[in-house]
């Protein structure tokens, strides 16, 4: 922790020294985070400062509506260093007749979708973003029609008015277009996947989503804190803890509540048993999209038993109402050993594995397709097994240490070929490991309380929360109004970093390519589609 304030001291000095005017109001509300203030159109110097000194990137911007109070709107930037385990946050504040940022598009494509939603739920505009298409906003919604400004009122009658979203076609002798979805042949969320195509080779793909945008972030609005648990278990159904516990330690860092250290470690082994039976699905469901059946329907054997563990440990199969505002619902059952029944799935998994990969037709599928290289994955900012499998080497657990994880330490499993067999043998490795990880939390778990109280928590002071979900960094943004009530919440799902890097993974491949590739990256719309 020393070594972490060093850190943010020797920060403080570099950006005073080279941003003398556009950086101020510096103050350290916990540990491993700076805040200050930001002159207004100052983002992409300080962005390009924090690149090139400190080998540090925007993981989220976060747009807030403060007219009534202040005056202004708010564009928060969190910066993210990994390596020396803190964050950046800086405030710009914009007048509210001119709501307007300097676009980071050109420099940092994630930058581009962001300033593209806070557009189109807020009205803020990017001056100098090469991208003015909505995203999220479609047809229906009206253009003056902004959702998360405070005064907005949903129009009477929402109507298409007919205009076709501007993709941008790509031409050429032999070139044709092969539209799929939003609405599929399975039982899948929608999503439109617009391939160019010659022959049967992939030249370019487009992806469009929001087809399920739901209005997530307002429905958390005037909520009391506790009410907002069973709506951040909801934001992706296959993430209830991963999203909860991110909500959770966000107004837990803003309230001051310590939370015990045996809910700390209850939360570490929730989260990992989360990790496990999506881990072992997706294997299963890689492998059937080479056709290999068998794999499917034993890993999903496999599923249904930790499901059924899920349900031992939090009365529900998807660990809902397991984490709670302070700590954990419920303790281990007296009656469970859950560290000989996991050693018994583990040994069913190893061999399932075993059996699909000495099947040489299904590693012949795997191998070498939807090849996600390096460069293009840092380019996009991907994040978990999809960002791993390309070779990045990054996991929150490690990195910015949450629940019990700086006692259980992690090292993930890293691959360089970027391709449909790594983002698979991720997953092989990670579920090996979060037995173990399990184990060790049941082996040491400490003894004393499941929850601590949490107090109100500052009014109009914000806080933020990373935990390391089963697709990646989740991160969750609150502020509290001075009643005590939510008065925004911004959530940021892994799957928002990661569907614009599937398109570059399918680049080359042939068409009947897309649905290996897709279930490798495995993303969530309804994450995404907030």
């Amino acid at each position: 922790m020393v070594t972490v304030m060093s850190d943010l001291v020797q920060l403080q000095q570099a950006l005073t020294a080279a941003l003398p005017t556009e950086v101020s109001d510096f103050h350290t509300p916990r540990p491993q985070q700076l805040y200050c203030r930001l002159a207004r159109g100052a983002a992409p110097q300080l962005a390009k400062l924090l690149r090139a000194d400190f080998q540090t990137e925007l993981a989220l911007l976060v747009a807030n509506d403060r007219r009534a109070d202040l005056g202004v709107y708010e564009v928060h930037y969190l910066f993210d260093n990994p390596r020396q385990h803190w964050f950046l946050h800086a405030t710009e504040h914009l007048p509210a007749d001119d709501p307007t940022i300097r676009s980071m598009a050109t420099f940092y494509y994630p930058a581009s979708r962001f300033e593209r939603e806070i557009k189109d739920l807020f009205g803020i505009r990017a001056v100098g973003q090469p991208d003015e298409r909505p995203l999220v906003r479609h047809g229906f919604w009206p253009e003056s029609y902004h959702p998360l400004r405070k005064d907005a009122t949903p129009p009477a009658d929402f109507r298409d008015d007919g205009t076709r979203f501007p993709f941008l076609p790509v031409g050429g002798e032999g070139v044709y277009e092969i539209p799929v979805g939003p609405v599929h042949a399975g039982i899948i969320e929608p999503g439109h996947f617009r391939f160019s195509v010659v022959g049967e080779t992939v030249i370019d793909l487009k992806i469009r989503l929001y087809f399920t945008h739901k209005g997530t972030e307002k429905l958390f609005e005037g909520r009391l804190p506790a009410e907002g648990v069973e709506l951040a278990e909801r934001i992706s159904g296959d993430t209830t803890i991963g999203h909860a516990l991110a909500y959770c330690q966000a107004v837990e860092a803003l309230a001051g509540c310590e939370v015990p250290a045996r809910a700390r470690y209850l939360r570490t082994i929730l989260l990992e048993m989360e990790r496990l039976y999506n881990h072992v699905a997706d294997f299963g469901a890689i492998c059937n999209d080479t056709g290999f059946a068998f794999a499917h329907s034993q890993c999903f054997r496999i599923r249904e038993r930790l499901l059924r563990l899920n349900r031992r440990l939090t009365g529900n199969r998807l660990l809902r109402d397991g984490v709670v505002l302070g700590g954990v619902k419920h303790d281990l059952p007296a009656d469970l050993n859950l560290g000989a029944e996991l050693d018994a799935i583990l040994a069913d998994f190893n061999e399932v594995v075993a059996i699909s990969l000495n099947n040489t037709m299904l590693r012949d599928r795997l191998e070498g397709t939807g090849r996600l290289t390096t460069p293009t994955a840092i380019d996009h900012g991907v994040l978990g097994y999809v960002a791993r499998a390309s070779g990045i080497d990054i996991d929150t657990r490690r990195d910015h240490p949450f629940a019990a994880y700086a006692e259980l330490p992690v090292q993930p499993p890293v691959f360089a070929t970027g391709d449909v067999y790594a983002r698979a043998m991720v997953r092989v490795e990670e579920f090996r490991a979060s037995v173990k990880l399990i184990q060790q939390a049941t082996a040491t778990l400490p003894q004393g309380a499941l929850t601590a109280p949490v107090g109100k928590a500052p009014a109009w002071a914000s806080a933020f929360s990373a935990v390391e979900g089963w697709r990646g960094m989740i991160l969750h943004w609150v502020m509290m109004d001075e009643q005590g009530r939510l008065y925004r919440v911004k959530v940021k799902d892994p799957s928002f970093a990661n569907w614009p890097a599937l398109s570059f993974a399918l680049l080359k491949n042939i068409v009947p390519d897309f649905p290996l590739c897709n279930k490798s990256f495995n993303q969530s719309y309804s994450g995404n589609d907030l």
